[in-house]
């Protein structure tokens, strides 16, 4: 995998003073994309169950019908959580019109909507691994509606 924003943020330009990954990350969005739909360890957990992540909304219904096994390993469901977040996110990039991942200043990556709107997808994935709510079909409804 050739992520390029990772070279351009590790050589910095002035010693003294660090670029933060959101610079960097603005530079080549599309490894952006392919790096944060990842989520290796959600897809695993949703393989176990038989379900495919094709990055469409139908997958986000199968996930929201899993058995959130996870719960009872504090370990796992912080990962978890992230990972569905990112996944919510990149089935939002890849569905909505003018939709693009954005990287806030501290490192959280959000899905900024071609309205200027921001979605912390991340805290969502978190909401729904903890407690089921916000499922992520429901977040994406209400994304895609504005």
């Amino acid at each position: 995998m050739n992520l390029s924003f990772l070279d351009k943020w590790r050589k910095r330009t002035y010693p003294d003073r660090p670029v933060p990954l959101a610079e960097s990350v603005s530079a080549d969005p599309d490894s952006v994309v392919e790096l944060l739909s990842e989520c290796e360890l959600l897809r695993a957990q949703a393989a176990v169950e038989g379900v495919e992540l094709d990055d469409t909304v139908g997958s986000l219904e199968q996930l929201d019908q899993l058995r959130p096994v996870w719960r009872d390993d504090p370990e796992v469901a912080p990962w978890l959580g992230n990972d569905a977040g990112l996944y919510l996110g990149t089935v939002v990039v890849r569905t909505v019109s003018g939709a693009v991942w954005h990287v806030w200043p501290d490192g959280q990556p959000v899905v900024r909507l071609s309205s200027g709107r921001e979605i912390d997808v991340v805290t969502c994935g978190h909401e729904w691994a903890d407690v089921g709510a916000p499922e992520l079909s429901q977040v994406y409804a209400e994304v895609a509606e504005n």
